[in-house]
C-alpha cells in the first residue's frame, strides 16, 4: 500500500465511477481497477460494492474515506511545510539587535522579511556587547546587528547602514546646533556614556571623538543601555552621545543635535551556517538600501 493509492481509492470514493475517476487521475480504467483491487487485497477489507451500473462504498470504505482524507490532508501539510523549511520559507529567525535601531531600522528590516516570507517566525532580542558573539556561536541567536566592526574568527560582517553620533541634551539646554559646541562649554557639561567596552570599535568612535575636540569629558555615569541614558537625560542629570536612530524613539523634552562623526551597523552571522532561512534573510536585508 502506498500514498498513491490511497489517492486513487479517495478519488474513487468522491466520485463513485471508475470511468470519470480513471479520467481525473489519467490512468486508464482497468489500471484503476488492478490498483482498487491491490489495496483491498492487502488490507484484507472490501472497499466498493460495484456491478455493471454503479459502485458504492461499504462501510469500512466509507470508515477509511473519512479517516484517511483526514491523514492524507495532515500529511500534505506537513510535506508543505518540509518544503518551506527546505527553501527557507519556513522555520525561525533569531536577530539580535542594538536598542538604538529598535524604532528606526528594524521595523524597515522586518516588513521586509514579513513581506516576503510571511511563514517565517522572527525573534528579536538585545544581547550586551560581551555576549553577542558568544550566543552567535552558541546558537542561540542566527545573527546579529551591531556597531562594532567583528575581529572573531568564522564570524561573518557586511556593513548595512551609517548612522551620525548625536549630542543629547535635554529642551531647556542652551545648546542649539551643532555651532554651539566648543571645547570651553563642554568641559563644563556632565556627559552620561555607555559603558566603554575594551575592543568595541564603537566605543573607540566616541572617546575619538572627544580627542578630535581636544576634551576630556566629564563622565559620570555609564549605562550599557541607550534607553536609560535617554531618561537620565531628560532628568536633567547629564548630557549624552547617542547615534541619532535614537531621535526615533519617542523622546519628548529631548534635543538631539547631529554630530559631524558616524558610526557604521554591521550583520554578523557564522561562515559556516548554510541554514537557507538565515541565507534568504541576508540577502533580502542586502538587497537594496535600509532606510529609517
Amino acid at each position: 500500500m502506498d500514498l498513491q493509492q490511497i489517492r486513487y481509492f479517495l478519488a474513487l470514493a468522491k466520485e463513485l465511477h471508475f470511468w470519470n475517476t480513471a479520467g481525473k487521475m489519467n490512468i486508464t480504467q482497468s489500471a484503476l481497477s488492478r490498483q482498487i483491487q491491490s489495496l483491498e487485497n492487502e488490507l484484507g477489507v472490501q472497499l466498493f460494492e460495484r456491478n455493471k451500473r454503479n459502485v458504492k462504498l461499504t462501510s469500512a470504505g466509507k470508515f477509511l474515506k473519512e479517516k484517511w482524507e483526514k491523514e492524507l490532508n495532515e500529511l500534505e501539510y506537513m510535506h508543505q511545510f518540509a518544503r518551506q523549511i527546505h527553501l527557507g520559507e519556513s522555520g525561525t529567525i533569531r536577530i539580535a539587535h542594538p536598542d538604538s535601531i529598535s524604532a528606526s531600522l528594524m521595523p524597515e528590516i522586518v516588513a521586509r522579511i514579513a513581506a516576503q516570507y510571511p511563514n517565517l517566525q522572527i525573534e528579536l532580542v538585545q544581547v550586551r556587547y560581551n555576549d553577542q558573539y558568544e550566543f552567535l556561536n552558541s546558537y542561540k541567536i542566527d545573527m546579529v546587528i551591531t556597531r562594532d566592526m567583528n575581529t572573531v574568527h568564522g564570524i561573518a560582517s557586511v556593513k548595512i547602514y551609517t548612522d551620525h553620533l548625536a549630542i543629547v541634551v535635554p529642551e531647556n539646554h542652551p545648546y542649539r546646533s551643532v555651532d554651539d559646541l566648543s571645547k570651553e562649554s563642554l568641559v563644563t557639561q556632565k556627559f552620561i556614556l555607555p559603558i566603554k567596552d575594551e575592543g568595541s570599535s564603537y566605543s573607540d568612535i566616541i572617546h575619538g571623538m572627544f580627542r578630535s575636540l581636544d576634551v576630556v569629558p566629564d563622565v559620570y555615569l555609564h549605562s550599557e543601555f541607550g534607553s536609560t541614558i535617554i531618561a537620565l537625560v531628560r532628568k536633567g542629570l547629564g548630557v549624552a552621545i547617542l547615534p541619532d536612530s535614537y531621535m526615533y524613539h519617542e523622546s519628548p523634552g529631548l534635543r538631539f543635535i547631529q554630530l559631524p562623526f558616524e558610526t557604521d551597523l554591521y550583520i554578523n552571522w557564522r561562515t559556516d551556517d548554510h541554514n537557507p532561512v538565515l541565507l534568504n534573510v541576508l540577502r533580502l536585508i542586502q538587497s537594496e538600501p535600509l532606510a529609517k
